[in-house]
């Protein structure tokens, strides 16, 4: 078992199993947040595997062999806590938060959760039911689907362009026996982090930890690499969904960089002045300046072998060509110019105080070093942060934009449009 300081009140323990397990000590409050990481997310699994991993976030919280799905649920309310789950493409995360006196019982429940799930054959029927009803409701949320038909286009046929839940056709053709095959070959230990931050002591939640996962070993089965090289991102295709909305919803984008590229940094200052807020330059120009839409925004999506930058707006149908070619504009004079001066040093303000704002409850801390822990190569410190943004410059910021923003973009298009052909709007 090794032990490490990663600076200020954070302490890493590697168990002998390879079971990590992070703490932020935070002095003056009266809770803590706990979590269970799981570096297994949707992009780990097989064509028809489609959605196992967020089937199970569903499954685990239905019952152990000592504990009902009420036991559960029941024992962390019964002292005023929370617990929850959620899915990503490369990880699952299980967590909960409670008072401090409390730890103890939320470790031993979560634990119990994520390690010892009888996954039974009416449960999984159960949620079976329960996540196509999800998926049946994420189809009714325009905004949300065009980002799915966005990343499904170019990222093609690779993991990373399936939908996080799924289809009908994978969730209803999975097997509890398939589930249970998944869960055991991939929640191994060297696959785990816990993570805590609160009122704790660090030394006492490694040993309720090893209490509660003492049980857990077994080969991990083989994962699909992440290192292989860059994942491709494909350029100039356009996919319309042809759906009867109010609105239409716009995604514009390109590959963007995985998330350990040094460059991710100016990327944050750039994606905050282009569509980060309300004083960022398509926001100002699209909805202040013209009322062409009610929301607009750019976004980054970071992997571990790729990346995307994207814009997206929703404005009405007759509008679209509008909206798309203002865009366009707006990338390419970035592109060609670079941002000034005084737009840099705003978007470094935005990224600075968006961090440190986002750490200022148990919950956010615990997230920030379980998933710092998991995801990237070095655990930084909000001060070694900080001082990554600070380092930014506007030469910095103009060499992404120059490299990202001269591509050719992919779009998709969601809305009362037919056959409509949108293949000027991504023309070079």
């Amino acid at each position: 078992m090794t032990d490490d300081a990663l600076g200020g009140t954070v302490r890493r323990t590697v168990l002998p199993n390879g079971l990590r397990v992070l703490t932020e000590d935070i002095p003056g409050v009266r809770s803590v947040s706990v979590g269970i990481w799981v570096g297994i997310g949707s992009r780990d699994e097989t064509d028809e595997q489609s959605g196992v991993s967020h089937f199970l976030e569903h499954l685990l919280f239905k019952g152990t062999p000592k504990r009902s799905a009420l036991d559960i649920s029941a024992g962390i309310e019964a002292v005023g806590g929370e617990t929850n789950a959620f899915t990503a493409k490369e990880y699952t995360c299980y967590y909960a938060r409670v008072l401090d006196t409390d730890l103890p019982l939320a470790v031993d429940i979560l634990c119990d959760a994520v390690a010892n799930s009888v996954l039974a054959p009416a449960d999984v029927e159960t949620e079976r039911g329960v996540i196509l009803e999800e998926i049946a409701m994420q189809d009714d949320e325009p905004g949300d689907e065009v980002h799915d038909v966005f990343t499904e286009s170019v990222f093609g046929d690779h993991p990373l362009g399936r939908r996080i839940s799924g289809s009908v056709e994978s969730i209803s053709a999975l097997t509890r026996d398939g589930i249970n095959d998944f869960y055991r070959s991939r929640y191994t230990p060297p696959s785990i982090v816990v993570a805590a931050a609160g009122n704790l002591r660090h030394d006492a939640v490694v040993a309720q930890v090893t209490a509660a996962l003492a049980g857990v070993g077994g080969p991990a089965a083989p994962v699909a690499p992440r290192s292989g090289g860059l994942v491709p991102v494909r350029s100039g295709l356009v996919s319309v969904v042809d759906k009867d909305t109010e609105q239409a919803h716009l995604v514009l984008g390109c590959a963007g960089i995985p998330r350990d590229d040094e460059r991710r940094f100016a990327l944050g200052v750039l994606n905050n002045v282009l569509g980060g807020g309300m004083s960022s330059r398509l926001f100002q120009e699209i909805r202040e300046k013209r009322g062409l839409a009610y929301s607009v925004y750019s976004y980054t999506s970071l992997y571990a072998d790729a990346g995307i930058f994207a814009v997206y707006a929703g404005c009405a149908p007759g509008k679209a060509d509008e909206v798309l070619a203002i865009t366009r504009e707006e990338l390419s004079r970035v592109a060609a110019t670079g941002l000034t001066d005084a737009e840099v040093a705003r978007g470094q303000g935005m990224l600075k105080g968006a961090l440190v704002l986002g750490l200022e409850d148990t919950g956010s801390r615990m997230s920030r070093i379980g998933k710092g822990e998991l995801l990237h190569r070095d655990l930084l410190t909000v001060d070694q942060l900080l001082a990554r943004i600070d380092a930014v410059t506007p030469d910095d910021v103009a060499g992404v934009a120059a490299e990202l923003l001269t591509c050719t973009p992919s779009l998709a298009v969601l809305g009362p449009f037919g056959d409509r052909d949108f293949s000027a709007a991504v023309a070079a």
